[in-house]
């Protein structure tokens, strides 16, 4: 596998991650409490866009943290992550669109995984490979990236743990954001494209793609995808309820000819957003 050099001293992938497509809801699991000890990222204030929201319980999680929660009793879903692992050509996708008579100038695409007990103190993500297509994957065009290039600078805790509704403040799946600039650079003009992207761990399970939070009570969070060992990309559907999901990511850089103007709720705020 051809990885570009990273910017960040984790450079080295010590484990292989093990193939699989989901982490389901686990019976019985012992949750862990241990807060969160190392770097935690800073959400940016202005996006081109975001997709989301990532989470749906603020302040709950160990530590103070936020929690996205499997909805398991409320709705019956059971996913708590999606396979993406780079060893094994596993790989998600979702959607954007840059509105009519706008060009975007991308600069950073961040990316969200988690590994089944990772930290407290250090991301274990190594690496993000990327493409972005100009309609459904698989059956449409690569416009830019391979699934060969690191994009990934930078990877710390989003302050976000993977939860069920009934384990809140479990701490063994730290969210990671993983802020990726794009090389070489990306420049789109108007028209709805798919991000797919591939993630590789130091730990033996997963990576995981954590879907968006649900917060609207449908068990639907967005038209996400994943493709299998190169296979077709399919709906990413929750084994619960057989409701599609969607993937968290934002998307940042410059309005060719004018200011980004989408006020990012990742931070402080905390308000839900259309998903």
């Amino acid at each position: 596998m051809r990885y570009a050099l990273m910017a960040f001293a984790s450079l080295i992938i010590a484990l292989p991650a093990v193939a699989t497509n989901v982490e389901e809801v686990i019976p019985g699991e012992v949750p862990d409490y241990t807060p969160w000890q190392g770097d935690i990222w800073r959400a940016p204030t202005v996006v081109l866009f975001e997709n989301g929201p990532l989470l749906n319980s603020p302040g709950t999680g160990a530590g103070g943290a936020d929690e996205s929660q499997v909805l398991n009793l409320t709705l019956g879903m059971s996913i708590y992550g999606f396979g993406h692992q780079v060893l094994n050509g596993n790989v998600i996708a979702d959607d954007f669109t840059v509105p009519d008579g706008e060009m975007w100038d991308i600069s950073m695409i961040t990316t969200f995984a988690y590994q089944t007990g990772g930290g407290p103190g250090a991301s274990t993500i190594t690496a993000v490979l990327m493409q972005v297509w100009d309609g459904v994957p698989g059956v449409s065009n690569v416009v830019w990236g391979d699934l060969a290039t690191n994009q990934l600078v930078a990877s710390s805790f989003s302050n976000v743990y993977r939860v069920l509704e009934d384990t809140s403040g479990d701490s063994q799946r730290a969210i990671m954001a993983n802020q990726n600039v794009p090389s070489p650079d990306l420049l789109l003009a108007a028209g709805t494209y798919y991000v797919a992207w591939t993630t590789d761990g130091t730990l033996t399970s997963g990576p995981w793609a954590n879907p968006i939070a649900e917060t609207d009570g449908d068990a639907i969070t967005g038209n996400g995808l994943q493709s299998l060992a190169g296979g077709p990309y399919d709906p990413a559907l929750d084994s619960g309820t057989l409701t599609q999901q969607g993937f968290p990511f934002i998307i940042e850089g410059d309005l060719v000819g004018g200011t980004p103007t989408v006020e990012a709720s990742w931070g402080g705020i905390k308000a839900t957003f259309s998903e």
